[in-house]
């Protein structure tokens, strides 16, 4: 496991996009171009985009858009060299905080059929399965799954986590 004062978590700017992109590609089988993440950072209202360094290095990213008391998870990924350490939770309990402080309620994202290990992360952080998109990725045809957490509760994030540069 990352120690928690090693990991921090920023707003994504375009300057980061490159090692975004690295990443993305390593994730991903069919990735997101550079023009969708300059469109959702720099024309997007409803989008809010961090990554996750340590030591400057960038281990991960997600993004998300917040409208009224949603939030939606568009994506997020660790770096395959740094997974399966707590780095995938930390930014998804970042994710809760902001969204709140966004005025969010509750979260949805789609995931994979196929992708376990996220599944059982996010069932692990209160998500629950509400419904298919059938043939939602067009790269495979595979199916996604709809998971919602409805109560991004109240709690205050917890300090020794991550470190806040905002």
């Amino acid at each position: 496991m990352i120690s928690a004062d090693r990991l921090v978590i920023s707003k994504m700017t375009t300057k980061d996009i490159d090692e975004v992109l690295a990443i993305e590609r390593q994730s991903y089988p069919t990735p997101w171009s550079r023009n969708a993440f300059t469109s959702e950072l720099t024309s997007n209202l409803y989008a809010h985009y961090f990554t996750a360094r340590i030591d400057g290095t960038l281990v991960g990213y997600f993004g998300m858009w917040v409208f009224f008391d949603e939030a939606h998870i568009t994506n997020i990924a660790v770096d395959p060299r740094f997974r399966r350490q707590g780095i995938g939770e930390r930014m998804l309990r970042f994710a809760f905080s902001k969204a709140r402080e966004l005025g969010a309620t509750k979260m949805t994202l789609e995931v994979r059929l196929s992708n376990h290990g996220a599944q059982n992360l996010y069932r692990k952080l209160g998500f629950q399965d509400r419904g298919i998109r059938k043939g939602y990725y067009s790269d495979t045809n595979e199916d996604a799954i709809i998971m919602w957490k409805d109560d991004l509760g109240p709690e205050s994030p917890e300090e020794d986590e991550v470190k806040w540069m905002m």
